[in-house]
């Protein structure tokens, strides 16, 4: 289990500087900005507090006292936390309210602290075995400390959490209401965390062993760190990774609408606007690219009617437990390939879909409709690779 819970603490201690690094190669541009600073500090104090926990994994003793490293990174983890509650109050709160409230966090914390330090003394930390700071082992004072620091920790996601829904509410920036709501699922796991620890330390103290089930607190801690380091750094990276994952997404989109676009090219040349083989650029380019391919899907389309067969069905392909949409998606497909093939022959068929009686779908929305072709230029590929 110690190897596990090492491991937790690499993790957490990993993101935690990976998101120091991040957020420091920004230093020029925002120390000035005293929500930047604010937030440095939190992660500076969320590194230390994990790299304290992988050195305490790794030795009882730290510049040769006895729970040094439990101890420090118990106070930083006290620190970091309200430090994190500064940040949410900068993020979402008038000035004169985040002053008020930074300087009740402030005196909070100082006094949790103390109080932890204190405790800490008089149970005689240093003297202690580091597996008594673990579990508590029902020795009252270090059972009093243990349970001090967890509700040191409990009430700022308490808190975080109630705030985060509201003030992502308020926010009319979009990557500040992303932050806030990853803000919150971190509250909420690394709650969990307080949970379980609670629940390792009262057992022990009852002298009940949960095997096993003690490493649930390191991982909730270890997904909650890495949560709330993206949380914390989202508001910088966020905008540029959503126009990647747009970009890919359209991309995506483009790519497999060109097998339908590149036939209905061929049968009708008209329905293009500009020439084809040009390469994308930039993702303002491609929207417009992917705009003008449904565009032309659709027209193309339109120049087949008189030559769809309403008989024609391949509703079949889509196979056993198919949705009613890809089967659809599938018998439009297949009306599409024979009517193609009509065409090529000058062959219309006797009960064709003309002008008159052309069922178009809605495409007012334009995700929507490029997913819907997109299904059916699966299905036609499906079908034409088949034969």
């Amino acid at each position: 289990m110690n190897t596990t819970r090492t491991l937790c603490f690499a993790i957490s201690a990993l993101s935690s500087y990976a998101a120091l690094v991040y957020r420091l190669s920004q230093v020029q541009r925002s120390w000035r900005d005293n929500a930047y600073r604010t937030l440095v500090v939190t992660l500076l104090l969320q590194c230390l507090t994990f790299t304290m926990g992988a050195v305490a994994m790794g030795s009882e003793r730290y510049l040769g006292v006895g729970n040094l490293a439990i101890l420090v990174m118990h106070l930083s983890a006290v620190a970091f936390c309200v430090s994190a509650q500064i940040i949410l109050l900068r993020w979402a709160t008038a000035t004169e309210e985040a002053v008020r409230k930074t300087r009740y966090w402030l005196i909070t914390g100082l006094a949790l602290n103390a109080l932890l330090l204190a405790l800490f003394l008089i149970a005689d930390g240093p003297g202690r075995p580091a597996s008594d700071f673990n579990s508590g082992s029902g020795q009252p004072l270090v059972l009093t400390y243990l349970l001090v620091f967890i509700v040191s920790q409990a009430v700022p996601c308490v808190t975080i959490f109630r705030q985060c829904g509201p003030y992502a509410r308020m926010t009319g920036k979009p990557e500040l209401r992303q932050a806030l709501q990853l803000l919150s699922v971190a509250a909420v796991v690394l709650f969990l965390y307080c949970l379980a620890r609670t629940v390792n330390i009262l057992t022990s103290a009852c002298g009940i062993d949960i095997g096993v089930w003690q490493l649930a607190a390191n991982v909730f801690s270890a997904v909650g760190i890495v949560t709330l380091s993206l949380s914390l750094t989202i508001t910088s990276w966020g905008p540029a990774a959503g126009r990647l994952l747009e970009w890919a997404r359209s991309y995506r989109s483009y790519r497999a609408l060109y097998p339908l676009w590149r036939d209905l090219y061929e049968s009708s040349p008209d329905i293009v606007l500009e020439p084809p083989g040009a390469k994308v650029s930039d993702l303002n380019d491609l929207k417009y690219r992917l705009h003008r391919r449904v565009i032309e899907i659709r027209d193309g389309w339109r120049d087949l009617r008189p030559y769809i067969d309403r008989t024609t069905s391949g509703a079949d392909g889509a196979g056993r437990g198919a949705t009613d949409e890809s089967r659809q998606a599938f018998a439009e497909a297949a009306q599409l390939r024979q009517a193609l093939y009509a065409k090529r022959t000058g062959t219309m068929p006797d009960d064709n879909k003309d002008a008159a009686d052309f069922e178009d779908r809605d495409t007012d929305n334009f995700r929507a409709e490029v997913a819907w072709l997109t299904k059916v230029a699966f299905a036609y590929r499906k079908l034409s690779n088949a034969g």
